[in-house]
């Protein structure tokens, strides 16, 4: 069984148990992670679209570093350009635990919310000070733009 899920605008296909190496995440060592799968593949044959859309790829980071150096040079002939630049790609490495439905977090129970009596629920509204105009805003505010009469156009002579 394999599923290819998304992360970071790429796809990646996975089996449990495999390493992965993806972009860098949000999180520490030790988190557990969720990503949304594209196609699954298993005994049943190959489902995707509205056949996955509950599904999840769940994963746990296990290390975090930063790829080989590569070297960014940019060269103009005859104009004494010349740049040079090193970069290293931060990525993260997570482990596929299990492919399959989403977790989802039970919501505590919640207890019924205590009625007020109604005099509370009918206290007169407070009284708003009205906005009076600042200079300051006034400036703020554009000027109206004035038109002018256009002149008509010349007529010609035959």
């Amino acid at each position: 069984m394999y599923a290819i899920f998304d992360n970071g605008g790429k796809q990646y296909k996975a089996c449990i148990g495999d390493l992965v190496k993806l972009e860098k995440l949000a999180g520490k060592v030790g988190d557990s992670v969720e990503f949304p799968v594209v196609l699954v593949s298993d005994e049943k044959g190959v489902q995707v679209a509205n056949d996955v859309a509950g599904l999840k790829v769940k994963a746990e980071i296990v290390s975090e570093g930063k790829d080989k150096k590569i070297i960014v040079f940019k060269y103009k002939p005859k104009k004494n350009e010349r740049k040079k630049q090193g970069h290293r790609q931060p990525y993260t490495v997570v482990k596929v635990t299990a492919i399959g439905a989403a977790t989802e977090e039970k919501p505590a129970a919640k207890k019924p919310a205590a009625k007020k009596p109604a005099a509370e629920k009918t206290a007169a509204p407070k009284a708003t000070a009205e906005k009076k105009a600042t200079p300051a805003a006034e400036a703020k505010k554009p000027a109206a733009k004035t038109t002018t009469a256009k002149k008509p156009a010349a007529k010609k002579a035959e």
